[in-house]
Parts: C-alpha cells; sequence; structure tokens
C-alpha cells in the first residue's frame, strides 16, 4: 500500500475525532474530544498522520517541550491504527517518519505512554528502542 505520512493542520485536527473516540472506546463523547483539540491547538501540539488516499488511517499527537532528564523531547499521545492496517509494518513505518521528523526539528527523545493491560503495544515499543522509566500516575480533580 502506498501511505502517506504528514502532519496534520490545526485546521484540520477535526477528522481525527473519530479516530481518537475511537481509541478511547467511546468513554469521551466527540464534542468534547472536539473541544479539547480546540485548546489543543493553542499549546505545543501537533498531530501527525497516516493517510491512503486522503482517507486518516493512523494517527497520533506529538507534544514538544524540555525536559530535565532528556532535553528536548517529543511525548507521543493518542497513538492509534485502525485495526485493518495493523500487524501490516505500517506501525514501524510511521514511528520512523515520527523519529525523523522529530529530529530535523532538533528533539533528541520520544516518550510515551500506553495503556498497563495493552501489552501488544509493550511489545511493540520494546522492539522500537523504548524503555520502561516509571508509572503515569492520574488524578482527576
Amino acid at each position: 500500500m502506498n501511505f502517506e505520512f504528514k502532519i496534520i493542520l490545526n485546521q484540520n485536527l477535526d477528522q481525527v475525532i473519530p479516530l481518537v473516540y475511537a481509541l478511547n472506546e467511546g468513554k469521551v463523547s466527540k464534542e468534547l474530544l472536539l473541544s479539547r483539540f480546540n485548546e489543543m491547538k493553542l499549546q505545543n501540539y501537533e498531530c501527525a498522520g497516516v493517510f491512503i488516499d486522503n482517507e486518516l488511517i493512523a494517527v497520533t499527537g506529538l507534544w514538544f517541550c524540555t525536559r530535565h532528564y532528556s532535553g528536548k523531547s517529543v511525548e507521543l499521545d493518542h497513538v492509534y491504527i485502525m485495526p485493518e492496517f495493523r500487524n501490516k509494518g505500517l506501525g514501524k513505518e510511521f514511528m520512523s517518519w515520527i523519529q525523523n521528523y522529530v529530529q530535523e526539528k532538533g528533539y533528541n527523545a520520544m516518550e510515551l505512554n500506553t495503556y498497563v493491560q495493552n501489552n501488544p503495544s509493550h511489545k511493540f515499543y520494546y522492539n522500537e528502542g523504548y524503555n520502561i522509566l516509571g508509572y503515569h500516575f492520574l488524578k482527576k480533580l
């Protein structure tokens, strides 16, 4: 298949809502996702997508920052590939494209969170050279 990897412009971020909605298994409404993405546009956030014939089939957010322990870093967020395109090497290609993109921007580290029960993703990220540094905690206020 002929995949096109690119950054999704802020004015087109609404097209990622169906994929992020599927990732969250409908636990966050599409309306709330749209509201949050409209806020994210104003922060150090970009969104990368994979397209086939202008159809978005994979997505990840990119949060850019400088961290005391890793320097200039990008945190991948809401990594999602539509189920019918999984296990075909697309994830590996997407991660490679993202790595090249962020390195060209001058960033020297990539990090992400993955759900504890998502064992296939753990194996994938290990194989991509990621190491587990700790646990991610969340407290809703």
